[in-house]
């Protein structure tokens, strides 16, 4: 959903400016649509762990990898990580 927030990106080279929407998510924090990013700038985003990127948008499902939750309909269906050792 797209919320009233905006963001603003300048280039400190060049003082052009760019805005991105801001989309509230149902849990977990909100989150900057850059879709257009590319396309306004000529530049990619880089995130090598994946750590502050959203990759898709489900009203059903929600997953916190670093405290190890995932939840369906609201359901939690993994609370804790196991390791076995088999010997």
């Amino acid at each position: 959903m797209i919320d009233e927030k905006r963001f603003k990106l300048i280039d400190s080279k060049t003082g052009k400016e760019f805005e991105f929407d801001g989309l509230t998510g149902s849990m977990g924090p909100d989150v900057i649509n850059i879709s257009s990013l590319y396309k306004q700038t000529g530049l990619f985003t880089y995130d090598p762990g994946f750590t502050s990127t959203a990759a898709c948008n489900s009203k059903i499902t929600f997953i916190d990898g670093e405290k190890g939750i995932l939840q369906y309909i609201g359901v939690t269906q993994l609370k804790i990580w196991q390791i076995i050792v088999l010997t």
